[in-house]
């Protein structure tokens, strides 16, 4: 019998820079879109700023690496349960690298600084470790061409 499922995650995205040109004109229209998902909040996105988008919206490059980090995360919280570690606080400050040449583009790595507290009496060597296991597990890690790194530290909470 096999392992195998399949997931599906719908998303619909709408336009919603139409200054009145329509794309007549690079500078003529906005990049802002608007991205739904049923039973959860819109969410206003444009393109980065350095590619004359809105930088107070979400963009696909912040999203990206988001998406990373926290399925690391979650994949960690996981592993954590699973081998006995009790953590108590989470922490990440995730950071993508993109290069541009002309009008492509695309990540050359994102390096995850998790900082973990752990509960007194966990295993701070094991909780260190299991940041590997994670990575092999995050569905997000596994679905990019470039390298994802990972550069925890780990706390220990007082008794």
């Amino acid at each position: 019998m096999s392992d195998l499922h399949t997931h599906r995650y719908a998303v619909e995205l709408a336009w919603t820079g139409n200054r009145g040109e329509g794309t007549r004109d690079y500078r003529a229209y906005g990049r802002d879109h608007v991205l739904r998902i049923d039973g959860k909040p819109e969410l206003a996105a444009s393109s980065d700023r350095a590619f004359r988008g809105d930088a107070s919206k979400h963009n696909p490059e912040d999203l990206l690496v988001a998406a990373l980090s926290s399925c690391h995360m979650l994949s960690y919280l996981h592993m954590a349960t699973t081998a006995g570690v009790t953590v108590v606080a989470y922490e990440d400050r995730a950071e993508g690298v993109m290069r541009t040449e002309g009008n492509a583009g695309r990540f050359v790595e994102v390096v995850l600084h998790p900082q973990v507290t752990i509960a007194a009496g966990s295993d701070a060597e094991r909780a260190a470790a299991l940041h590997e296991d994670a990575h092999h597990a995050c569905f997000i890690a596994n679905s990019v061409n470039f390298p994802v790194r990972c550069e925890p530290r780990i706390d220990t909470a007082s008794p």
